[in-house]
């Protein structure tokens, strides 16, 4: 059973660094979203008691490097990992840590740029398996053409979650992929194919970024919010997979469908909401399959009817859900450490009104997803509350 946090925990800050294929410096990309977390929060770093860096990439001792330049305040420095899931799970070790009585504020830091990582090699002391020898984007078309085959998806409806994230971030100043024209469905369809029937402005952006959260006690948050509205994480939760009897392992990189199933269940508990009391919603879409599947998923629709949400326009800013509305991995990109905070950070923005033109009308609940290669999943769920 999930229960409630041990404390109220609130998002008081949030910052991040333009998402860009530009190779810059990931220690000036941190320094940023870090800077512009504490500004957004009105505090100091020696307010903040503990720091959770996400990385992948980097030296074994990055993440205090970066933590230096803020300040030598002698918290506790912790690194955290789980492929492309790390963001998430900083945040929710932050959240953790304020929830147990730890600390009063936490702050998790994410930042990478995936064109400076080598391969993320596996170790040859072992049988290599398929996984080894097949990129994820492969994975990603064997899941996209076996659900064509089961349900009848057509390559214009994954075409269609592609444009619809490449508009959305249109009107996000911090995403890699901004389009200066409306992204057509033939558009994306006609774009260099990758591995069918993903073509490649169906492929996530990679390349670099940072984004940071700062999260805190009730106390901290009505003290410093000066009338601004409250952004509540009312549930926290990650799980990995689960064995059953004729339990198959369906690779790292894609992982069993019950696991998404399962944490959000134990979010939706948790916070004491379901699926029909959500606003808007982010996703690992780092394929439109991904996005696509998740709409199911997270409760969102029966199983095989994400299609007709697609098809309905529910899923687009103005629709009834709208997912990914930052752009996504699809087109805010995905630099790997930061892309869970990215989430958050536009979740927060979104639930205090303060997300401009991609604004979710009335928004107060929003939930975050992350799939972490391995396989694990991380639910967040936030609300808004009056300060």
């Amino acid at each position: 059973m999930a229960t409630k946090l041990a404390r109220d925990v609130y998002v008081i800050g949030v910052g991040m660094h333009r998402f860009n294929n530009e190779r810059l410096a990931s220690a000036a990309m941190a320094d940023v979203a870090g800077m512009q977390a504490l500004d957004d929060a009105g505090i100091g770093f020696p307010e903040v008691g503990a720091l959770y860096n996400g990385y992948l990439g980097g030296g074994l001792t990055s993440g205090v490097g970066i933590a230096k330049e803020f300040g030598l305040t002698g918290i506790p420095v912790t690194h955290v990992e789980n492929a492309s899931a790390t963001g998430s799970c900083a945040f929710g070790e932050a959240v953790h840590a304020v929830a147990g009585g730890r600390v009063d504020a936490a702050m998790a830091l994410g930042f990478d740029d995936m064109n400076r990582m080598g391969g993320l090699g596996r170790s040859g002391g072992r049988r290599m398996g398929a996984e080894d020898v097949m990129l994820p984007a492969a994975f990603f078309a064997m899941w996209a053409t076996r659900r064509m085959h089961d349900v009848g998806t057509t390559a214009e409806t994954f075409a269609a979650i592609a444009a619809k994230n490449w508009n959305h971030a249109r009107a996000n100043p911090l995403a890699q992929r901004r389009a200066d024209h409306e992204v057509t469905i033939d558009e994306v369809l006609g774009s260099t194919m990758i591995s069918y029937p993903h073509t490649s402005m169906m492929a996530c952006a990679a390349g670099g970024g940072a984004a940071a959260a700062i999260v805190a006690t009730r106390e901290v948050a009505e003290r410093l919010s000066s009338g601004r509205p409250l952004v509540r994480v009312t549930a926290s939760q990650q799980r990995s997979e689960t064995y059953t009897d004729g339990h198959v392992f369906l690779g790292a990189v894609i992982g069993p469908a019950q696991m998404t199933r399962d944490t959000a269940g134990d979010a939706y508990e948790q916070a004491g909401v379901g699926p029909d009391d959500l606003d808007l919603v982010q996703v690992h879409d780092a394929f439109p399959v991904e996005e696509l599947v998740y709409y199911e998923l997270l409760g969102i629709c029966g199983d095989g009817e994400g299609d007709r949400l697609v098809a309905e326009g529910a899923t687009r800013l103005g629709g009834r859900i709208p997912f990914s509305t930052d752009g996504g991995l699809t087109a805010r990109g995905h630099p790997g450490g930061p892309t869970g905070l990215a989430q958050i950070h536009e979740t927060t923005l979104q639930l205090r009104h303060e997300a401009g033109a991609r604004q979710v009308q009335r928004a107060r609940t929003g939930l975050c997803h992350m799939a972490g290669a391995g396989s694990v999943c991380v639910v967040h769920i936030l609300q808004r509350t009056e300060g």
